[in-house]
C-alpha cells in the first residue's frame, strides 16, 4: 500500500500541467504511457465516477481512494454505479444489446452474438443477461 507521501508523488506525476487536479486526459495520457490503448471515453467515466466534489477532474483525495480502494460501502456504490452504466434499458440486468450499446459509446464495436459471449463467461444462472450479483462477481 502507497503512503500518504507516495500518493502525492503518483499524483504530481499524472498532473502534466501542475494545477492540482487530474483531467480525464491527464489519466489517458498516463495510461497510454504505459502500454495500455488510449481509453478517453473510459477515463472521462472513472473521472466522473470518483470526482467527490462534481467539478470534473480528480483531486489528491480522489486518487487516493481509487487507490486505497475505498471502504466496502464506498465499492458497492461504485459497482452499483458502474453497473446502472451498463444497464442502459433500466432493466435491472445488463443484457447482450445494453452491453452493445455502452461498448458502442466506449467506441468498441461488438455485435450482439459477441455480447452474448461475453456476458455467458459470467452468467452464473445461464438466463443470457447479467444480474447485479453477477457484475459483483466478475469485478472481483
Amino acid at each position: 500500500m502507497a503512503s500518504g507521501g507516495e500518493f502525492q508523488l503518483i499524483f504530481r506525476h499524472f498532473d502534466k500541467n501542475g494545477d492540482g487536479k487530474i483531467s480525464p486526459s491527464e489519466l489517458s495520457d498516463h495510461v497510454s504511457l504505459i502500454g495500455g490503448k488510449s481509453f478517453a471515453k473510459e477515463a472521462e467515466m472513472a473521472v466522473e465516477l470518483l470526482d467527490s466534489d462534481g467539478d470534473g477532474l480528480l483531486e489528491l483525495e480522489d486518487l487516493v481512494r481509487l487507490m486505497e480502494g475505498g471502504g466496502e460501502e464506498e465499492k458497492l456504490r461504485d459497482l452499483k454505479e458502474a453497473f446502472a452504466m451498463y444497464d442502459v434499458d433500466n432493466c435491472g440486468y445488463i443484457t447482450p444489446l445494453s452491453l452493445k450499446k455502452m461498448l458502442q459509446r466506449l467506441g468498441e464495436s461488438k455485435s450482439v452474438a459477441e455480447c452474448e459471449v461475453m456476458i455467458s463467461q459470467f452468467d452464473l444462472d445461464g438466463d443470457g443477461v447479467l444480474s447485479f450479483q453477477e457484475f459483483k462477481i466478475m469485478m472481483h
